[in-house]
Formats: structure tokens, C-alpha cells, sequence
């Protein structure tokens, strides 16, 4: 081997070379597999749009069936990668303890399903009815990466409050990385909401959504700073990113930034700064 080469290894081979960059938790348990989170997403979409994503034709007569079938592969893979999850964040100390939890974790996410199916139901609707170029509910569901992104947050969310870690922002960062719309799992949105085309889409962790909100491509929900601890460190869990209310419009590259409150019906021009409280009905526009 070239003595360059070797020199290489010996340097990456270093304690402080690595120490900061290795994980070293549970050795003996695998990370979370983005391949595998990819496949559970994939077998969620299949269950809660059957027919649309599966090269087959679905009767319903054979939905029950087919339904069935993929929920069992689901509960089988959500139980190995919660349980993947869990070793990953805590301490391990008692195998069966967090296969136990992981398996009612993975059943306690597909009793969610149903909710699950109808609240999508409603952003495929608000996309639907959003979009004059919109030719059927079956393209926005096919085409639409709003529809992509949404769902993955959903699914996120719905286990990021079954207190699973890692997987929810893995999930979500997969439609970021597809879409170029980027949620947080931890936002918390309403029904019948839809994004516009979205490319650059950003909603961040503590932000909360109302119903009917429509967000346009660029838009960004953001904090404005980052308090410091007595050593300099940001804070986490501070709320610090916006509230949208019921029925409100923002059109493409406005920036919303910091806890503030932006009010029912109101509309938020294209391409505007915003870092305080606008009341409702307020139509904000740049002036000419």
C-alpha cells in the first residue's frame, strides 16, 4: 500500500481524530435505516391512498386484503426502526424493555391511520380547489410535492407525539431533500392546508398553523434570534417561531419571523418582511 495512503488511515485512525464524529451509543444496535424509514413512508402512502402508489389494480373487494397486508409489513418495520430510535437516544439497559415499547409504539401509530387519512384528505382538497390548473383530486395526490411533503410531516408528527426520536425529523428531511420543502415535525398545522408550488418552503419547529392557511413558494417561518445560556449556548425548546391563524394567504418569499401572531383572513403580500403581530383581516402589501 502507497506510505501516503497509510498515512492517511493512521491520521483518520485517531482518537481525536474521530472521537467528536464517532457514534459509539449501543454499538451493538443499528442506527435507524433511511432506507428502510424510505419503505415505511412508501407502505403508509400505499395504505392511506391504496391504489395510487402500487402497480397493481385494487377492487373493493380486495381492499380489506390489500390493506391488511401492508399494515403487517408496517407494524413489523415501524417496530424494528422505533425500536432502532429509542437505543439510539437512550441509554441501553434492558432489551426487552424497548422492544416492548417499540412494538406498542408501532400499533399506537397505525390506530392513528384513520385520522391520519382524513386530515390529508382535507389538504388534498384545499390543494385541489387552490390551483386552477389542478385536473383531479388524483394528480394532486400523484404530482403535487406539497402533497409529498405534507404527508411526510404528518406521519412525523404523528410519532414525534408518540415520543419516537430521530425518525420523525429523518422522515421529514427525506421530503425536504425531494422537495425542497422543509417542516419541522414538531409545527403544529391544521387542516385543509396547502403550499403552492413550495420549492424553498421553510416552517420552523415551534411555528402553529391554523386551518385553511395557504403558504406560496420561498415563504419562510422563522425565528428572528437565538438566546444564549450563561456559556454561550442557544436555548432549545423556546417557542420562537410564528402562529398563522385560520384562513390566512402568504404569498410567495415573505418572511414571517419570531412568536408572533399573524390574524384570521388576514393576507401577507409577495416578497415582506414581517417581525410583529399583524391583526386579523389585515392585508399587507408592499407599498409602490
Amino acid at each position: 500500500m502507497d506510505n501516503k495512503i497509510k498515512n492517511t488511515i493512521d491520521i483518520l485512525s485517531q482518537l481525536d481524530s474521530y472521537e467528536a464524529l464517532f457514534y459509539h451509543q449501543n454499538t451493538e444496535i443499528a442506527l435507524p435505516s433511511i432506507d428502510e424509514l424510505r419503505e415505511i413512508v412508501a407502505l403508509t402512502r400505499k395504505i392511506l391512498f391504496p391504489g395510487y402508489f402500487e402497480n397493481l389494480t385494487i377492487h373493493s373487494e380486495s381492499v380489506r386484503y390489500y390493506i391488511g397486508v401492508q399494515i403487517e409489513k408496517l407494524k413489523s418495520s415501524l417496530t424494528k426502526q422505533i425500536y432502532a430510535g429509542l437505543c439510539f437516544s437512550e441509554n441501553y439497559d434492558d432489551k426487552l424493555k424497548y422492544q416492548d415499547l417499540a412494538k406498542q409504539i408501532a400499533l399506537q401509530f397505525i390506530e392513528k391511520l384513520p385520522t391520519l387519512r382524513e386530515v390529508l384528505s382535507t389538504d388534498i382538497e384545499a390543494a385541489y380547489n387552490g390551483d386552477p390548473a389542478a385536473n383531479s383530486k388524483s394528480e394532486v395526490i400523484l404530482c403535487y410535492p406539497a402533497i409529498r411533503a405534507i404527508s411526510n410531516y404528518r406521519i412525523a408528527h404523528e410519532l414525534l407525539l408518540l415520543n419516537v426520536p430521530i425518525i420523525p425529523r429523518i422522515i421529514t428531511e427525506m421530503a425536504h431533500s425531494e422537495t425542497g420543502i422543509d417542516i419541522h415535525p414538531g409545527a403544529k398545522i391544521g387542516r385543509y392546508f396547502t403550499i403552492d408550488h413550495g420549492t424553498g418552503v421553510v416552517i420552523g419547529e415551534t411555528s402553529i398553523i391554523g386551518d385553511n392557511v395557504k403558504l406560496y413558494q420561498g415563504v419562510t417561518l422563522g425565528a428572528k434570534s437565538f438566546p444564549l445560556d450563561a456559556e454561550g449556548n442557544p436555548i432549545k425548546g423556546i417557542l420562537r417561531h410564528p402562529i398563522i391563524e385560520d384562513n390566512v394567504i402568504v404569498y410567495s418569499n415573505s418572511t414571517i419571523l419570531g412568536r408572533i401572531t399573524i390574524g384570521k383572513n388576514s393576507i401577507i403580500g409577495g416578497n415582506i418582511w414581517v417581525d410583529k403581530d399583524i391583526p386579523a383581516g389585515t392585508k399587507l402589501i408592499q407599498k409602490k
